[in-house]
Protein backbone atom coordinates (compact mmCIF):
# COMPACT_ATOMS: atom_id res chain seq x y z
CA UNK A 1 0.00 0.00 0.00
CA UNK A 2 1.05 3.39 -0.91
CA UNK A 3 1.32 5.83 2.14
CA UNK A 4 0.00 8.78 1.44
CA UNK A 5 2.15 11.58 3.22
CA UNK A 6 0.68 14.21 4.99
CA UNK A 7 2.59 17.74 4.63
CA UNK A 8 2.60 19.34 8.00
CA UNK A 9 1.58 22.82 6.47
CA UNK A 10 -1.75 21.27 6.49
CA UNK A 11 -1.80 20.73 10.30
CA UNK A 12 -3.69 23.23 12.49
CA UNK A 13 -2.42 23.91 16.23
CA UNK A 14 -5.20 24.84 19.23
CA UNK A 15 -4.13 26.24 22.40
CA UNK A 16 -5.54 24.18 25.32
CA UNK A 17 -8.53 25.24 27.21
CA UNK A 18 -7.67 25.44 30.73
CA UNK A 19 -10.67 24.45 33.33
CA UNK A 20 -11.88 27.09 36.07
CA UNK A 21 -11.14 25.93 39.45
CA UNK A 22 -12.74 27.11 41.99
CA UNK A 23 -11.27 25.15 44.40
CA UNK A 24 -8.26 27.47 44.16
CA UNK A 25 -10.44 30.40 44.33
CA UNK A 26 -12.13 29.73 47.66
CA UNK A 27 -8.76 28.44 49.35
CA UNK A 28 -7.17 31.61 47.87
CA UNK A 29 -10.10 33.64 49.79
CA UNK A 30 -9.89 31.56 53.17
CA UNK A 31 -6.01 32.60 52.81
CA UNK A 32 -6.54 35.93 52.40
CA UNK A 33 -8.90 36.19 55.61
CA UNK A 34 -6.38 34.76 57.55
CA UNK A 35 -3.81 36.88 56.89
CA UNK A 36 -6.05 39.61 56.98
CA UNK A 37 -7.27 38.02 60.33
CA UNK A 38 -3.95 37.89 61.67
CA UNK A 39 -2.86 40.94 60.82
CA UNK A 40 -5.90 42.81 62.83
CA UNK A 41 -5.19 40.51 66.04
CA UNK A 42 -1.24 41.63 66.37
CA UNK A 43 -2.30 45.36 65.31
CA UNK A 44 -5.79 46.01 67.49
CA UNK A 45 -5.45 47.18 70.52
CA UNK A 46 -5.72 44.49 73.15
CA UNK A 47 -8.38 44.85 75.75
CA UNK A 48 -8.74 42.90 78.90
CA UNK A 49 -12.28 41.74 79.86
CA UNK A 50 -13.88 40.65 83.31
CA UNK A 51 -16.46 38.42 84.22
CA UNK A 52 -19.52 40.21 86.44
CA UNK A 53 -20.24 37.58 89.16
CA UNK A 54 -22.20 37.91 92.01
CA UNK A 55 -20.65 38.61 95.66
CA UNK A 56 -20.41 40.96 98.02
CA UNK A 57 -18.45 43.32 100.47
CA UNK A 58 -18.34 43.28 104.06
CA UNK A 59 -17.23 45.94 106.09
CA UNK A 60 -16.04 45.67 110.42
CA UNK A 61 -14.35 46.98 112.81
CA UNK A 62 -12.44 44.69 115.37
CA UNK A 63 -13.07 45.46 119.02
CA UNK A 64 -12.25 44.47 122.64
CA UNK A 65 -15.72 44.88 124.58
CA UNK A 66 -16.18 44.19 128.36
CA UNK A 67 -19.54 42.33 129.28
CA UNK A 68 -21.94 43.43 131.54
CA UNK A 69 -24.53 41.79 132.63
CA UNK A 70 -27.18 41.46 136.14
CA UNK A 71 -25.11 38.91 138.79
CA UNK A 72 -25.84 38.53 142.29
CA UNK A 73 -22.71 37.40 144.17
CA UNK A 74 -23.52 34.52 147.17
CA UNK A 75 -20.97 34.19 150.13
CA UNK A 76 -20.86 31.43 152.15
CA UNK A 77 -22.35 31.77 155.76
CA UNK A 78 -20.44 29.96 157.21
CA UNK A 79 -16.54 28.20 156.94
CA UNK A 80 -16.17 24.72 156.05
CA UNK A 81 -15.85 22.62 152.83
CA UNK A 82 -17.49 23.51 149.20
CA UNK A 83 -20.02 20.47 147.54
CA UNK A 84 -21.43 22.04 144.41
CA UNK A 85 -24.14 19.83 143.03
CA UNK A 86 -24.97 21.53 139.89
CA UNK A 87 -22.77 21.43 137.22
CA UNK A 88 -20.88 25.33 136.77
CA UNK A 89 -22.87 26.91 133.89
CA UNK A 90 -26.04 25.48 134.57
CA UNK A 91 -30.20 27.13 134.45
CA UNK A 92 -31.51 26.73 138.02
CA UNK A 93 -34.46 27.52 139.39
CA UNK A 94 -36.06 29.35 142.40
CA UNK A 95 -34.77 27.37 145.56
CA UNK A 96 -33.28 24.23 143.77
CA UNK A 97 -30.32 23.54 145.94
CA UNK A 98 -27.04 24.15 144.71
CA UNK A 99 -24.32 23.80 147.31
CA UNK A 100 -23.72 22.44 150.72
CA UNK A 101 -20.85 23.76 152.98
CA UNK A 102 -19.98 21.02 156.02
CA UNK A 103 -16.97 20.49 158.74
CA UNK A 104 -15.86 17.70 156.50
CA UNK A 105 -15.33 16.69 152.98
CA UNK A 106 -18.32 14.67 151.49
CA UNK A 107 -17.77 11.63 149.14
CA UNK A 108 -19.98 12.22 146.03
CA UNK A 109 -18.54 9.33 144.23
CA UNK A 110 -21.08 7.26 142.26
CA UNK A 111 -22.06 3.96 144.34
CA UNK A 112 -22.47 1.73 141.95
CA UNK A 113 -22.44 2.24 137.43
CA UNK A 114 -25.89 2.38 137.10
CA UNK A 115 -25.47 6.18 139.32
CA UNK A 116 -23.17 7.63 135.96
CA UNK A 117 -25.21 5.95 133.43
CA UNK A 118 -26.85 7.80 130.72
CA UNK A 119 -30.93 6.84 130.82
CA UNK A 120 -31.93 5.90 126.94
CA UNK A 121 -34.29 9.02 126.99
CA UNK A 122 -31.33 11.33 127.54
CA UNK A 123 -28.59 9.52 125.40
CA UNK A 124 -31.62 9.22 122.59
CA UNK A 125 -31.79 13.06 122.66
CA UNK A 126 -28.18 13.78 122.12
CA UNK A 127 -28.19 11.34 119.27
CA UNK A 128 -30.68 13.17 117.50
CA UNK A 129 -29.18 16.17 117.94
CA UNK A 130 -26.09 14.57 116.27
CA UNK A 131 -27.81 13.19 113.43
CA UNK A 132 -30.18 16.47 112.63
CA UNK A 133 -26.59 18.36 112.79
CA UNK A 134 -24.70 16.19 110.29
CA UNK A 135 -27.76 16.64 107.84
CA UNK A 136 -28.07 20.10 107.85
CA UNK A 137 -24.61 20.87 108.51
CA UNK A 138 -22.83 23.10 105.84
CA UNK A 139 -19.32 25.05 105.69
CA UNK A 140 -20.71 27.68 105.30
CA UNK A 141 -22.52 28.13 108.43
CA UNK A 142 -20.14 26.45 110.64
CA UNK A 143 -20.97 28.51 114.06
CA UNK A 144 -23.95 25.85 113.81
CA UNK A 145 -20.90 23.67 115.26
CA UNK A 146 -20.96 25.70 118.65
CA UNK A 147 -24.71 25.37 118.57
CA UNK A 148 -24.78 21.97 118.34
CA UNK A 149 -21.85 21.48 121.20
CA UNK A 150 -24.24 24.10 123.97
CA UNK A 151 -26.98 21.84 123.30
CA UNK A 152 -25.21 18.64 123.98
CA UNK A 153 -23.31 19.67 126.60
CA UNK A 154 -26.61 20.91 128.37
CA UNK A 155 -27.92 17.42 128.27
CA UNK A 156 -24.95 15.97 129.91
CA UNK A 157 -25.16 19.06 132.31
CA UNK A 158 -28.43 18.32 133.21
CA UNK A 159 -28.10 14.56 133.22
CA UNK A 160 -25.18 14.92 135.54
CA UNK A 161 -27.20 17.66 138.36
CA UNK A 162 -29.70 14.99 138.26
CA UNK A 163 -27.34 12.03 139.47
CA UNK A 164 -25.79 14.94 142.06
CA UNK A 165 -28.97 16.15 143.59
CA UNK A 166 -30.07 12.48 143.96
CA UNK A 167 -26.51 11.85 145.88
CA UNK A 168 -27.27 14.87 147.93
CA UNK A 169 -30.82 13.63 148.99
CA UNK A 170 -29.28 10.04 150.13
CA UNK A 171 -26.50 11.59 151.56
CA UNK A 172 -28.73 13.96 153.58
CA UNK A 173 -31.10 11.38 154.71
CA UNK A 174 -28.72 9.57 156.22
CA UNK A 175 -27.45 11.54 158.28
CA UNK A 176 -23.96 11.01 157.18
CA UNK A 177 -22.74 14.09 156.25
CA UNK A 178 -22.83 15.66 159.39
CA UNK A 179 -23.51 19.27 159.93
CA UNK A 180 -24.24 20.00 156.12
CA UNK A 181 -25.33 23.46 155.54
CA UNK A 182 -28.31 23.50 151.87
CA UNK A 183 -27.61 26.56 150.12
CA UNK A 184 -30.43 26.89 147.22
CA UNK A 185 -31.13 29.26 144.59
CA UNK A 186 -32.90 32.75 145.86
CA UNK A 187 -34.29 32.92 142.01
CA UNK A 188 -34.04 31.52 138.50
CA UNK A 189 -30.69 32.20 136.62
CA UNK A 190 -27.21 30.54 135.73
CA UNK A 191 -25.27 29.88 138.68
CA UNK A 192 -21.21 30.27 138.07
CA UNK A 193 -18.13 29.95 140.35
CA UNK A 194 -15.78 32.42 138.53
CA UNK A 195 -15.93 35.60 140.46
CA UNK A 196 -13.83 38.05 138.77
CA UNK A 197 -14.79 41.57 140.72
CA UNK A 198 -16.54 43.40 137.88
CA UNK A 199 -19.79 41.64 138.98
CA UNK A 200 -21.35 45.25 140.37
CA UNK A 201 -20.04 46.80 137.13
CA UNK A 202 -23.05 48.31 134.97
CA UNK A 203 -23.01 51.08 132.21
CA UNK A 204 -23.59 54.03 134.95
CA UNK A 205 -20.06 53.19 137.06
CA UNK A 206 -17.88 51.52 134.68
CA UNK A 207 -14.41 52.92 134.71
CA UNK A 208 -12.64 53.44 131.34
CA UNK A 209 -9.51 51.90 132.64
CA UNK A 210 -12.17 48.61 133.01
CA UNK A 211 -12.13 48.03 129.05
CA UNK A 212 -8.19 47.36 129.21
CA UNK A 213 -8.13 43.76 128.39
CA UNK A 214 -5.93 42.50 131.47
CA UNK A 215 -5.55 39.17 133.57
CA UNK A 216 -8.28 39.37 135.92
CA UNK A 217 -7.91 38.03 139.85
CA UNK A 218 -10.43 35.31 139.20
CA UNK A 219 -11.62 33.12 142.29
CA UNK A 220 -13.02 29.61 140.70
CA UNK A 221 -13.90 27.25 143.56
CA UNK A 222 -14.30 23.77 143.48
CA UNK A 223 -16.07 20.79 144.94
CA UNK A 224 -13.96 19.58 147.95
CA UNK A 225 -12.31 22.81 148.54
CA UNK A 226 -12.17 24.71 151.58
CA UNK A 227 -14.28 28.28 152.08
CA UNK A 228 -14.32 31.12 154.78
CA UNK A 229 -17.11 32.61 155.97
CA UNK A 230 -18.51 35.60 153.69
CA UNK A 231 -15.73 34.45 150.99
CA UNK A 232 -17.89 34.25 147.69
CA UNK A 233 -19.41 30.69 146.90
CA UNK A 234 -20.78 31.62 143.49
CA UNK A 235 -22.66 34.45 141.33
CA UNK A 236 -26.15 33.79 139.68
CA UNK A 237 -26.77 35.43 136.36
CA UNK A 238 -30.17 36.51 136.56
CA UNK A 239 -31.38 37.58 133.22
CA UNK A 240 -30.86 36.58 129.78
CA UNK A 241 -30.12 40.42 128.76
CA UNK A 242 -26.87 41.67 128.65
CA UNK A 243 -24.10 44.23 127.12
CA UNK A 244 -20.80 44.31 125.39
CA UNK A 245 -19.41 47.80 126.10
CA UNK A 246 -16.31 48.83 123.48
CA UNK A 247 -14.49 51.82 122.87
CA UNK A 248 -14.55 53.75 119.22
CA UNK A 249 -12.63 56.48 117.95
CA UNK A 250 -14.03 59.45 117.03
CA UNK A 251 -15.00 58.67 113.63
CA UNK A 252 -16.50 55.74 114.01
CA UNK A 253 -18.57 56.93 116.60
CA UNK A 254 -19.81 59.90 114.23
CA UNK A 255 -20.57 57.42 111.44
CA UNK A 256 -22.69 55.15 114.25
CA UNK A 257 -24.71 58.55 115.46
CA UNK A 258 -28.10 57.64 113.41
CA UNK A 259 -27.86 53.75 114.26
CA UNK A 260 -29.98 52.07 116.58
CA UNK A 261 -29.23 48.12 115.65
CA UNK A 262 -26.22 46.58 114.24
CA UNK A 263 -24.75 43.27 112.89
CA UNK A 264 -21.88 41.98 115.33
CA UNK A 265 -19.70 38.90 115.20
CA UNK A 266 -18.29 37.30 118.25
CA UNK A 267 -14.82 36.09 117.71
CA UNK A 268 -14.85 33.20 119.90
CA UNK A 269 -17.39 31.33 118.11
CA UNK A 270 -17.85 33.11 115.13
CA UNK A 271 -21.30 33.73 116.20
CA UNK A 272 -22.99 36.23 114.34
CA UNK A 273 -25.68 38.29 116.61
CA UNK A 274 -27.95 41.21 116.05
CA UNK A 275 -27.48 43.92 118.87
CA UNK A 276 -29.13 46.97 120.18
CA UNK A 277 -26.96 49.94 119.67
CA UNK A 278 -26.40 53.05 122.50
CA UNK A 279 -23.56 55.64 122.10
CA UNK A 280 -22.31 57.30 125.26
CA UNK A 281 -18.87 59.53 125.96
CA UNK A 282 -17.06 59.62 129.56
CA UNK A 283 -13.92 61.20 130.36
CA UNK A 284 -13.92 62.32 126.72
CA UNK A 285 -13.64 59.15 125.12
CA UNK A 286 -16.37 57.25 123.24
CA UNK A 287 -18.32 54.04 123.49
CA UNK A 288 -20.93 51.90 122.38
CA UNK A 289 -23.26 49.89 124.41
CA UNK A 290 -24.38 46.72 122.58
CA UNK A 291 -27.35 44.70 123.98
CA UNK A 292 -28.65 41.25 123.01
CA UNK A 293 -31.09 39.18 124.34
CA UNK A 294 -29.84 35.89 123.42
CA UNK A 295 -26.73 33.68 123.81
CA UNK A 296 -25.31 35.05 127.06
CA UNK A 297 -24.93 31.77 128.32
CA UNK A 298 -22.03 30.80 126.26
CA UNK A 299 -20.10 33.19 127.45
CA UNK A 300 -21.07 33.06 131.06
CA UNK A 301 -17.61 32.48 132.01
CA UNK A 302 -15.87 35.10 130.42
CA UNK A 303 -15.91 38.75 130.70
CA UNK A 304 -14.02 40.01 127.66
CA UNK A 305 -14.88 39.53 123.89
CA UNK A 306 -13.35 39.87 120.86
CA UNK A 307 -16.43 41.41 118.85
CA UNK A 308 -16.93 42.48 115.24
CA UNK A 309 -18.76 45.45 114.55
CA UNK A 310 -20.31 44.82 110.42
CA UNK A 311 -20.88 48.31 109.75
CA UNK A 312 -21.46 47.63 105.89
CA UNK A 313 -22.88 44.33 104.33
CA UNK A 314 -23.98 44.43 100.83
CA UNK A 315 -24.58 41.75 98.12
CA UNK A 316 -25.13 42.07 94.67
CA UNK A 317 -22.86 42.66 91.22
CA UNK A 318 -19.49 42.70 92.24
CA UNK A 319 -16.71 44.68 89.64
CA UNK A 320 -13.76 46.54 89.73
CA UNK A 321 -13.55 49.93 90.17
CA UNK A 322 -11.38 50.17 87.46
CA UNK A 323 -13.89 49.58 84.83
CA UNK A 324 -16.26 52.08 85.56
CA UNK A 325 -16.59 55.32 83.44
CA UNK A 326 -19.05 58.52 83.24
CA UNK A 327 -21.53 59.23 80.41
CA UNK A 328 -23.48 62.03 79.92
CA UNK A 329 -26.90 62.19 79.24
CA UNK A 330 -29.84 64.83 79.08
CA UNK A 331 -32.11 65.05 82.24
CA UNK A 332 -35.79 65.15 80.78
CA UNK A 333 -38.94 64.55 82.75
CA UNK A 334 -40.34 61.34 82.57
CA UNK A 335 -43.95 63.23 80.98
CA UNK A 336 -42.34 63.93 78.24
CA UNK A 337 -41.88 60.53 76.68
CA UNK A 338 -44.61 58.21 75.01
CA UNK A 339 -44.50 55.49 72.96
CA UNK A 340 -44.39 55.88 69.44
CA UNK A 341 -47.85 54.78 67.85
CA UNK A 342 -47.56 51.03 67.03
CA UNK A 343 -44.49 50.80 68.56
CA UNK A 344 -43.45 49.67 72.31
CA UNK A 345 -40.59 51.74 72.00
CA UNK A 346 -39.95 54.63 73.81
CA UNK A 347 -39.30 58.09 72.75
CA UNK A 348 -39.91 61.95 72.69
CA UNK A 349 -41.52 64.48 70.52
CA UNK A 350 -38.72 67.18 68.78
CA UNK A 351 -40.51 70.31 67.14
CA UNK A 352 -40.37 70.86 63.54
CA UNK A 353 -41.26 73.33 61.29
CA UNK A 354 -43.77 72.78 58.59
CA UNK A 355 -43.38 74.20 54.91
CA UNK A 356 -46.37 76.41 55.94
CA UNK A 357 -43.86 77.79 58.82
CA UNK A 358 -46.30 76.54 61.72
CA UNK A 359 -44.67 74.61 64.72
CA UNK A 360 -45.14 70.78 64.65
CA UNK A 361 -43.38 67.84 66.47
CA UNK A 362 -42.13 64.34 65.26
CA UNK A 363 -41.48 61.45 67.11
CA UNK A 364 -38.10 60.11 67.75
CA UNK A 365 -37.38 57.00 69.50
CA UNK A 366 -34.64 57.71 72.39
CA UNK A 367 -32.96 53.92 72.67
CA UNK A 368 -32.38 52.90 76.23
CA UNK A 369 -32.89 55.63 78.77
CA UNK A 370 -32.60 55.59 82.69
CA UNK A 371 -34.58 56.75 84.97
CA UNK A 372 -34.47 58.79 88.50
CA UNK A 373 -35.33 56.76 92.21
CA UNK A 374 -38.84 58.45 92.23
CA UNK A 375 -38.45 57.85 88.07
CA UNK A 376 -39.77 61.30 87.51
CA UNK A 377 -36.73 62.21 85.40
CA UNK A 378 -35.62 60.08 82.50
CA UNK A 379 -31.85 60.30 81.17
CA UNK A 380 -31.41 60.82 77.11
CA UNK A 381 -27.82 59.57 75.52
CA UNK A 382 -27.08 63.13 74.12
CA UNK A 383 -25.72 61.37 71.01
CA UNK A 384 -29.40 61.46 70.01
CA UNK A 385 -30.28 64.85 70.12
CA UNK A 386 -27.91 68.47 69.39
CA UNK A 387 -28.07 70.96 72.59
CA UNK A 388 -31.05 73.09 72.02
CA UNK A 389 -33.42 70.91 71.00
CA UNK A 390 -36.93 71.60 71.64
CA UNK A 391 -39.45 68.84 73.07
CA UNK A 392 -43.02 68.80 72.74
CA UNK A 393 -44.52 67.52 75.81
CA UNK A 394 -47.42 65.00 74.97
CA UNK A 395 -51.23 66.51 74.41
CA UNK A 396 -49.65 69.54 75.53
CA UNK A 397 -48.60 73.08 73.94
CA UNK A 398 -45.82 72.50 76.50
CA UNK A 399 -41.66 72.51 75.45
CA UNK A 400 -38.62 72.43 77.04
CA UNK A 401 -35.00 72.51 75.46
CA UNK A 402 -32.70 70.07 75.84
CA UNK A 403 -29.34 71.20 77.75
CA UNK A 404 -29.15 70.16 81.22
CA UNK A 405 -27.11 67.31 81.67
CA UNK A 406 -26.02 64.78 84.46
CA UNK A 407 -23.31 62.62 84.78
CA UNK A 408 -24.52 58.82 85.25
CA UNK A 409 -22.07 55.89 86.05
CA UNK A 410 -21.73 52.66 84.27
CA UNK A 411 -19.32 50.22 82.33
CA UNK A 412 -19.03 48.78 79.07
CA UNK A 413 -20.39 45.84 78.19
CA UNK A 414 -19.07 43.61 75.13
CA UNK A 415 -21.49 40.48 75.36
CA UNK A 416 -22.45 41.51 70.95
CA UNK A 417 -18.76 42.11 70.48
CA UNK A 418 -18.82 46.05 70.49
CA UNK A 419 -19.17 48.29 73.58
CA UNK A 420 -22.28 49.38 74.93
CA UNK A 421 -22.98 51.50 77.79
CA UNK A 422 -24.45 50.03 81.17
CA UNK A 423 -25.32 52.31 83.52
CA UNK A 424 -24.65 50.94 87.67
CA UNK A 425 -26.07 51.75 91.06
CA UNK A 426 -23.72 51.63 93.63
CA UNK A 427 -24.48 49.98 96.76
CA UNK A 428 -21.21 49.73 98.79
CA UNK A 429 -17.32 49.89 98.03
CA UNK A 430 -14.31 48.28 99.38
CA UNK A 431 -10.70 49.82 97.90
CA UNK A 432 -10.72 48.10 94.45
CA UNK A 433 -14.38 46.44 93.61
CA UNK A 434 -17.92 47.96 94.15
CA UNK A 435 -21.19 45.90 94.70
CA UNK A 436 -24.03 46.96 91.99
CA UNK A 437 -27.51 46.80 92.52
CA UNK A 438 -28.34 43.68 90.04
CA UNK A 439 -31.75 44.69 89.49
CA UNK A 440 -30.79 48.45 87.59
CA UNK A 441 -33.10 48.61 84.11
CA UNK A 442 -31.13 47.80 81.60
CA UNK A 443 -27.99 46.93 83.53
CA UNK A 444 -25.94 44.52 84.22
CA UNK A 445 -25.97 40.83 85.12
CA UNK A 446 -24.36 37.92 87.09
CA UNK A 447 -21.94 36.30 83.75
CA UNK A 448 -21.87 39.57 81.35
CA UNK A 449 -18.58 40.46 80.21
CA UNK A 450 -17.13 43.96 80.61
CA UNK A 451 -14.32 45.57 79.73
CA UNK A 452 -12.02 46.04 82.87
CA UNK A 453 -10.29 49.33 82.30
CA UNK A 454 -13.53 51.39 80.98
CA UNK A 455 -11.11 54.31 80.31
CA UNK A 456 -9.02 51.96 77.78
CA UNK A 457 -12.07 51.72 75.27
CA UNK A 458 -14.85 54.33 73.86
CA UNK A 459 -18.42 53.68 73.20
CA UNK A 460 -19.34 51.06 69.87
CA UNK A 461 -15.78 50.16 70.07
CA UNK A 462 -15.39 46.58 68.26
CA UNK A 463 -13.66 44.20 70.67
CA UNK A 464 -11.77 41.14 69.63
CA UNK A 465 -11.42 38.94 72.25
Amino acid sequence: MKQKKISSGNIKKFKSKREFNIGMILFALVFLYMIVTVFLYFTSKKVSIYEVRKGSIVKDNSYTGLILREEVVVPAEKSGYLTYFITDGSKVKKDMNLLTISSKKLTTEATSSEDTSISSGSWNSVLLNVQNFSDNFTSSDFSSVYSMKTEINTELQNVNNQTMTAQLDQILSSGSGGDIQVYSAPQDGIISSHIDGFEKITIDNFKTTSLAKADLNTTEHQSGEKITAKDPAYKLITSEDWSLLVELDKNTYKSLKDTTSIKTKIDKDNETLWADLSLLTKDGKYFACLTYNTSMIRYVDDRYLDVELITEDKSGLKIPKTSVVEKEYYEVPSEYLEQGGNSSSQGVLVQTSSRSGNAAAEFQEVGTCYFSDSKDTCYIDTSLFKEGTVLVKPESQDTMTLGKTKKLKGTYNINKGYTIFKRIEILCESDEYYIINSSTASGLTNYDHIVLDGSSVKENEIIFQ
